[in-house]
C-alpha cells in the first residue's frame, strides 16, 4: 500500500474553495488510474498547539508505489 498525502492551507474563501474541491477537482481525481480509494479530513484540522493553517487534508490510496508514479504521470 501507497500514500498520498495532499494538505491544502486554509483559502481566503472557503466556502468557494469546498465548492470546487467537490465540484471539480475530486471528479477528476476519481479518474486517476489506480486510485484504490481516498478519505477527507472532516472538521478542524488541528495540532496540540491550536488551529494547523490547514483546511482540508486528503489522502489518496494506491496499490504501490508504481501505480503512483502511474497515476501521477497521467
Amino acid at each position: 500500500m501507497a500514500c498520498v498525502v495532499v494538505m491544502y492551507k486554509t483559502p481566503k474563501d472557503a466556502a468557494a474553495f469546498d465548492q470546487y474541491y467537490a465540484e471539480t477537482h475530486i471528479p477528476l481525481a476519481k479518474k486517476m488510474p489506480g486510485l484504490g480509494r481516498y478519505e477527507l479530513s472532516k472538521g478542524p484540522i488541528m495540532t496540540p498547539a491550536g488551529p494547523s493553517g490547514f483546511h482540508l487534508i486528503a489522502t489518496l490510496h494506491f496499490e504501490d508505489m508504481a501505480a503512483v508514479q502511474k497515476a501521477f504521470g497521467s
